[in-house]
């Protein structure tokens, strides 16, 4: 073992020497899986998750998209191209979220210590949950069977003492598996891996490795911390602890969201104020539902604008009372907007952001003297129940029923 690896554990431990255990839960192809709970015909097809736009991107792919080279995060002209009989499926992001709710919810009856990392991933630290539900294979299979039971969908799961090893065993064990790799098994496991597992370590750092010879995290253990600090700078000595399995970084419970938003990539550029404004009355509704159904309220509204040489913008602006309602962010977008002036060029994609959340429990939603607000606020609250059992496009804003949308 390296000699700065020979003095630390590679994971933090509890009060009396007892070792963590900790569990990177992940689901499979998360929104396709959604999807296909109510399109069951679809499965083991080529399913992509993504408006059909060719400037828009992929969300999701299903595992035999993905055997094309299908990617998220491509754009979907470059998936069309790849897998030309893909089916297609627009996404439902308040869907999503309802279903990341109860995920999350069925991880916090294992345990308090609940760090999300994204709608459908989380880290666990199952130490102290070992007692009451038994051994951490057991617990995983326990949450495995939980998640395929309940929500219809699969997950899976890497169990090991720090979480970047739990990182890299969920990882490897997809889709719907379990990877323990224990304490002992850490170290040797790590070097049999390529030098690109290691976090911090992309395809340009891996060339700068390679030229030294450095290819595998057994390579990497090897080098001496000196020279990996010459060719990786502040992050050499970081990879180095990462080959040896070190990491004490505890898990970190996460209570609210830090943002939540929407946003839109248009068909065709555009310079029309109209059109943007009612993208930003639809991306106001959106970001507002999104608050409401998770309790929160929001102090700020972030404007994002991508012009059509890709070159973006933001502008945010901070109010005096907390908001959940739609029409309240989207006055404050159309000020941040104007704000912006005379545009260099067209507009390619237009966003929005609430941020600076609060529980609304807990914050003063009493908004203005003018009553108009409040009845906005009940009157999206009255919208969200019709949405709830009608579906998202059974009662819409005048404004947004106008042909001509534009954005994908």
């Amino acid at each position: 073992m390296g000699p700065e690896a020979t003095n630390q554990p590679s994971g933090a431990r509890r009060p009396g020497g007892r070792r963590t255990c900790i569990m990177h839960v992940d689901m499979d192809a998360f929104f396709v899986s959604v999807e296909l709970r109510t399109r069951p015909e679809l499965r083991g097809k080529p399913v992509i998750v993504g408006f059909p736009g060719e400037r828009s991107v992929v969300l999701s792919g299903s595992y035999e998209a993905r055997a094309f080279g299908v990617k998220s995060a491509m754009p979907m002209a470059v998936a069309y191209r790849l897998c030309p009989q893909a089916v297609i499926i627009e996404p439902r992001h308040k869907l999503y979220y309802e279903v990341s709710a109860q995920l999350m919810s069925i991880f916090g009856l294992v345990t308090e210590l609940v760090e999300p990392l994204s709608v459908d991933e989380a880290f666990l630290d199952v130490t102290g949950a070992i007692r009451r539900l038994g051994p951490p294979r057991g617990i995983g299979e326990l949450i495995r069977r939980r998640v395929s039971s309940e929500l219809g969908i699969t997950a899976s799961v890497g169990i090991a003492e720090t979480k970047f090893v739990a990182k890299i065993a969920s990882t490897r064990c997809k889709p719907d598996g379990l990877l323990l790799i224990g304490p002992d098994e850490t170290v040797p496991y790590l070097h049999s891996l390529p030098v690109g597992a290691l976090w911090g370590v992309g395809a340009k750092t891996a060339e700068v490795l390679a030229r030294m010879g450095i290819r595998t995290v057994a390579d990497v253990a090897a080098t001496p911390v000196g020279t990996l600090r010459r060719l990786l700078g502040a992050g050499g000595e970081h990879v180095h602890r990462l080959s040896w399995g070190i990491d004490p970084r505890p898990v970190t419970p996460v209570r609210l969201e830090k943002s939540i938003g929407a946003e839109e990539t248009f068909s065709v550029d555009t310079a029309d104020d109209g059109l943007l404004h009612r993208e930003l009355l639809r991306l106001s509704h959106r970001t507002a539902a999104r608050l409401r159904s998770s309790g929160l309220v929001a102090r700020t509204v972030a404007l994002k604008l991508r012009f059509a040489d890709f070159s973006t913008i933001t502008r945010s602006r901070t109010v005096q009372t907390p908001m959940d309602s739609a029409q309240l962010i989207y006055a404050v977008a159309v000020q941040l907007l104007e704000s912006v002036g005379d545009r260099p060029m067209s507009v390619r994609l237009v966003g929005i952001r609430a941020e600076q959340l609060d529980e609304a429990a807990t914050a003063s939603l009493q908004l203005t003297i003018d009553r108009r607000d409040e009845n906005w606020r009940a009157a999206e609250q009255v919208l969200d129940q019709v949405t709830r059992k009608f579906g998202s496009k059974s009662v819409l804003p005048a404004r947004l029923m106008e042909p001509g949308k534009g954005a994908e």
